[in-house]
């Protein structure tokens, strides 16, 4: 089984995904399904 590389992303997907989360639309895991990131992610 061979993992996925690690990924960086860039500070504009980052702030993208932050105002997301504070906006409140969507749940955390439908936001981490949307954005392809685990929901810890989002929430760190």
């Amino acid at each position: 089984m061979s993992r996925r590389p690690r990924r960086t992303h860039p500070a504009a997907f980052k702030a993208k995904v932050a105002l997301a989360a504070v906006r409140g639309d969507k749940t955390l895991a439908e936001l981490a399904q949307q954005h392809d990131a685990h929901p810890n992610q989002i929430t760190d």
